[in-house]
């Protein structure tokens, strides 16, 4: 069996101590500054004092998520981010969310980024190579296969469009 570091060239070492990091995170009693202490040292850079994460928080690696500033990010959230996540500013992402980077049948990864005051709803998944536009919305239980356009709402499996102009 071919494992992660092998597929996408990661370091292994990182992947365990975040692993442990994350376990502690989710499994331990944690303040609000230890929490966001521990998810720094799983980023690798100094979370925001604005932003809030719920948990449980899950990610396969952590050092490939860029966190803008007043982000939400609800409990049970997965980014799998060996192809890269980008979160902007103002962004609130519901629970048990899933940012898929990468695809483990072909081999392939591709970044996901989501834009400026985007709202993603609950249970959604964004497969890799997704870009969600500044101030679109994705309804909950939506599984997003390609790119959503600014000031958009979308839904269903897949995502498609169901209104477009001014959404807040």
């Amino acid at each position: 069996m071919t494992c992660q570091s092998e597929l996408f060239n990661v370091d292994e070492r990182l992947v365990e101590q975040n692993q442990r990091l994350l376990q502690h995170l989710n499994t331990s009693r944690v303040c609000s500054q230890e929490s966001n202490q521990l998810l720094s040292e799983i980023l690798g850079y100094q979370l925001d004092s604005t932003d809030e994460i719920r948990l449980p928080f899950h990610t396969d690696y952590g050092r490939n998520i860029k966190f803008g500033k007043n982000i939400f990010i609800n409990c049970d959230v997965t980014m799998v981010d060996i192809g890269k996540i980008i979160i902007e500013d103002y962004v609130i992402i519901g629970p048990n969310t899933t940012l898929l980077t990468t695809n483990y049948q072909t081999k392939n990864k591709a970044p996901i980024v989501i834009k400026q005051k985007a709202n993603i709803g609950a249970n959604v998944t964004i497969m890799p190579g997704v870009t969600i536009g500044k101030e679109a919305v994705v309804l909950a239980g939506s599984v997003v296969t390609k790119n959503v356009l600014a000031n958009t709402v979308v839904m269903g499996n897949p995502a498609q469009e169901v209104k477009k102009g001014e959404v807040f």
